[in-house]
C-alpha cells in the first residue's frame, strides 16, 4: 500500500512538473519608432526674445 501511494505521489509531482515546465512563449516582433523632429524658425526666434529679455532683466547673469 504504501509502495502504491509513494508511485502515485512520485508520478504526479512528475507530471505536474511536465506541465508546468510547457508553458507556451509569444514573440511579437515591433518595428522601433522613428521620431524626426525639426526645429522651426519661429521657436528659435521666440528663444532668442525670452533670452534677450532675461538678459535685460538681469545684467549680471553671465
Amino acid at each position: 500500500m504504501i509502495d502504491r501511494r509513494l508511485s502515485l505521489a512520485v508520478f504526479s509531482a512528475l507530471a505536474l512538473t511536465a506541465l508546468g515546465a510547457c508553458t507556451p512563449t509569444v514573440r511579437v516582433e515591433v518595428a522601433p519608432i522613428t521620431i524626426y523632429a525639426k526645429l522651426d524658425a519661429n521657436v528659435r526666434l521666440q528663444l532668442d526674445e525670452d533670452v534677450k529679455a532675461l538678459i535685460q532683466k538681469n545684467p549680471n547673469l553671465f
